[in-house]
């Protein structure tokens, strides 16, 4: 980010706890590589218009503006790994979907497979409302932008089967968070991970274990992920468990004007991999270490004892 952002962020980050957020790969706890071109092989995204279902943009290299009214009040960003749909006046995306695309990375065992059901922002009364969306495509890369009165929003996401390949990106003239609120699909679930939970403290290749939660499904032995905050702090949902009230089939969470709530799918998300910088300029989605730390992967399937519950908050958030 450059001009305002920036200024945003330098006023904002003292006020902000920087949560952990840990990238790579991996099912054992040897160093690994990081998920290579190989899980983006013939990728490329679209925007489609709803409902319609035109395209509208697509192409290698593309920077350009689109008319809002041309995608429509929800438009579809549609890769050959990776499907969202966008809601245009605030940014919340809905049914984020791998397609289960043959890939040598592929970890839904060639299943269409939800992974989350949405993912909204309150903007507590702010709406998006320029009349044009920026959009940046390169290659298997997304970005796009809109503003509105006090208001930005960034989405940027990678066209891959696995490997840090998504982040949402809030910025707000008043400098206060937003809260952002994680769904999962009706058959993932948070867990966990006894991996990492029986070895907490260890210090592998130079990182100190800590606990991880991870997402998982019932039917892909490879399908796990994580949510990957940055400059961002979880909300105490009051689903109360051994994790610390983490809920089993949502997470809340308020990320700082400037910081940036992400998603690490595969191997990458079962790395011990040091605390993220604190980046809030020209963040990249990927954020990947590069295969230098230890990676312990995950049981699958997982054990009952060790998937988050309750579900869902018993009451509102205060």
């Amino acid at each position: 980010m450059t001009g305002q952002p920036r200024r945003i962020w330098g006023r904002a980050r003292g006020a902000v706890l920087l949560a952990a957020i840990a990238t790579a790969i991996g099912a054992s706890a040897q160093p690994a590589a990081a998920a290579s071109s190989k899980a983006c092989q013939g990728s490329g995204f679209a925007l489609v218009s709803l409902p319609t279902e035109a395209t509208v943009l697509s192409g290698e290299k593309v920077r350009r503006t689109v008319p809002a009214a041309s995608l429509g009040e929800r438009f579809l960003v549609k890769g050959k790994y990776v499907e969202f749909t966008v809601v245009a006046d605030t940014f919340a995306v809905e049914d984020w979907t791998l397609t289960g695309a043959a890939s040598p990375r592929d970890i839904t065992g060639g299943r269409r497979t939800e992974v989350f059901a949405e993912k909204t922002p309150d903007h507590r009364g702010l709406s998006l409302t320029s009349p044009t969306i920026s959009v940046r495509l390169d290659r298997e890369k997304i970005e796009i932008t809109r503003t509105g009165p006090g208001l930005k929003m960034k989405i940027q996401s990678k066209d891959c089967a696995q490997g840090g390949i998504f982040q949402m990106e809030p910025e707000r003239d008043d400098l206060t968070a937003t809260r952002i609120k994680h769904v999962l699909a009706a058959e993932a679930f948070y867990f966990d991970n006894p991996r990492f939970g029986e070895r907490v403290d260890q210090v592998l290749n130079g990182v100190t274990v800590n606990p991880r939660v991870n997402f998982g499904n019932e039917y892909s032995s490879d399908f796990v992920g994580r949510d990957s905050p940055q400059v961002a702090d979880r909300v105490d949902q009051g689903c109360a468990n051994a994790f610390g009230s983490h809920c089993g089939g949502e997470s809340l969470w308020d990320v700082a004007s400037g910081g940036r709530m992400g998603q690490v799918m595969g191997e990458d998300a079962v790395e011990v991999a040091p605390p993220s910088t604190e980046c809030t300029e020209n963040c990249q989605a990927q954020n990947q270490v590069r295969g230098r730390f230890a990676v312990l992967g995950f049981p699958f399937p997982v054990p009952l004892d060790v998937r988050l519950t309750p579900r869902v908050p018993p009451g509102p958030i205060a």
